[in-house]
């Protein structure tokens, strides 16, 4: 939940609202929509969930999708441009983080199907193995092992 301040009469309100807010979906901007799902569908054993012709497919990933959609889209939805993660010669600064208790295996998986690996499977100290691939679409991957509780 998200609490939001509500105006009162005076400067400063005691009145709270609270609005249900949760996250729905990432979309990846991607050039070819059906690579990215097929890849994602090869690499990672994903399932898809729809894709439809206008330039937009979502991956089954539970209660929060995985998306991809074309640049043509994106550049429909934002007024000036935006980094293309497939023209970056470097990873964006965020990343799609997908978990499995196999994380050497879906590594090795990935990189079979075409996705660069940026660092092989590394047990960090809270206890958790992560490796990253960039997948040929420039999504980076974060593949990662449940964190312990």
């Amino acid at each position: 939940m998200v609490e939001i301040c509500g105006r009162g009469k005076g400067r400063f309100s005691n009145k709270h609202e609270e609005q249900s807010i949760r996250f729905g979906y990432t979309i990846v901007y991607v050039p070819d929509v059906l690579a990215s799902v097929e890849f994602f569908e090869k690499a990672f054993g994903l399932k898809r969930r729809f894709l439809h012709e206008s330039g937009y497919g979502e991956m089954d990933t539970g209660t929060t999708a995985l998306a991809f959609a074309t640049h043509d889209l994106g550049a429909s939805n934002f007024p000036g441009d935006y980094v293309k993660a497939s023209h970056s010669g470097e990873p964006l600064g965020m990343e799609i983080a997908l978990v499995t208790d196999d994380v050497a295996a879906a590594h090795a998986k990935a990189i079979a199907e075409g996705a660069v690996s940026l660092k092989e499977p590394l047990l960090k100290p809270w206890g958790q193995t992560v490796s990253y691939v960039r997948c040929p679409d420039g999504t980076l991957v974060e593949i990662c092992s449940p964190v312990a509780s």
